[in-house]
């Protein structure tokens, strides 16, 4: 299958016949299935060290652990981003350019939130850009707000947070997007795909052939120092061991099994739990009352502050959620503290009850 130049032309063996491939976009293709064709490593001819922001270095040394006085050279040098002739590898601009996303509008992250289960209604649309870290960080914020979350409480325990999809899970799908989607396709972007039942992340360029082979049990990242860089950063483990945490993580959510469609483009699904989804029907409306309820609560703090000045104020915390019937079981001390605070701007008696 090792390809061989004769006549100005590229053939290749195909049992025992040869066959041409006439196009540079064959060619490529051919080099990028058998593994060989990385854009990440490619030399980019229109990007100097001094387009590198300074602020996404520092934000990427903090978050890797780099010490801070360490040079930009030194640390593309020793994380091998150069080429053997110490020139600029894609991967830099696409980590240490804030305007990465404007200058290669195809490599962005485009976000959808669909109405029901079609494509039907648009209600929210975003495309995110910026580095390849920012775009990841930015789309799972915008995920979160759409995202419905249960807050289970046990006693003095730390507050557990239950998404209707594992926050783990989307974290795989998204990252998985992010390393070995094809950049070198310019007519497509990532897409995220929210809709009531379900999340559909999707990827230019289908999975490799060795990969397809081996789904779940073999990787092979079209990005090798994108992926190098993410797990530098701790969003991603070794290769090939994503697939089985996605499956880990919605099994013990007691969620379907991830779905994974591979034609053209590489697209994963996460289906919603059930009993989380039908929260968002009833959302708008328990939105009001809920924050009426917190109104009354913190009225009644204030004014059990005011009367009480020497009864601590957990017992009024508490007094109070008993007085509500329990309605409100996110009413803690540092909630309320950190409300004093901002009521003191406009309420006197925040004012007052905050210097108690």
């Amino acid at each position: 299958n090792k390809p061989y130049f004769t006549s100005g032309s590229v053939y290749v063996r195909r049992g025992a016949n040869s066959q041409k491939l006439r196009k540079p976009a064959d060619v490529r293709q051919f080099f990028e299935n058998a593994g060989s064709l990385h854009y990440d490593e490619a030399i980019c001819k229109w990007f100097g060290i001094h387009d590198v922001s300074d602020v996404e270095v520092n934000i990427f040394k903090e978050r890797a652990g780099i010490p801070s006085k360490i040079s930009i050279t030194d640390i593309f040098s020793n994380l091998g981003l150069l080429s053997d002739k110490r020139e600029i590898c894609n991967v830099i601009p696409m980590f240490f350019y804030s305007k990465w996303g404007e200058r290669m509008q195809h490599a962005v992250v485009r976000c959808f939130r669909f109405k029901g289960t079609t494509k039907a209604h648009i209600i929210d649309s975003k495309t995110f850009s910026g580095t390849l870290l920012s775009q990841y960080e930015q789309t799972t914020l915008w995920l979160k707000e759409k995202l419905n979350v249960e807050y289970i409480m046990r006693g003095t325990d730390p507050r557990q947070e239950k998404w209707e999809i594992p926050l783990e899970a989307i974290k795989e799908c998204l990252t998985n997007a992010i390393c070995h989607r094809d950049y070198y396709e310019t007519g497509a972007t990532i897409l995220v795909e929210l809709y009531d039942d379900r999340l559909e992340i999707s990827n230019p360029g289908g999975l490799l052939p060795a990969v397809e082979q081996n789904f779940g049990h073999k990787s092979l990242s079209r990005n090798p120092k994108v992926f190098e860089l993410f797990m530098r950063l701790d969003l991603v483990e070794k290769v090939g061991s994503g697939i089985h945490r996605i499956a880990e993580e919605m099994k013990a959510a007691n969620l379907p099994a991830p779905n994974y469609n591979s034609d053209g483009f590489f697209t994963v699904v996460l289906y919603k739990s059930p009993s989380l989804s039908s929260l968002s029907k009833e959302k708008s409306k328990e939105k009001g009352k809920e924050k009426g309820i917190q109104s009354t609560a913190m009225d009644k703090i204030l004014q059990l502050i005011i009367d009480n000045p020497s009864k601590p104020l957990i017992s009024k915390c508490i007094e109070v959620a008993k007085n509500l019937g329990n309605k409100n079981p996110r009413l803690h001390l540092d909630e309320v503290l950190i409300a004093l605070a901002i009521s003191t701007l406009t309420n006197p008696l925040a004012e007052l009850a905050i210097k108690q």
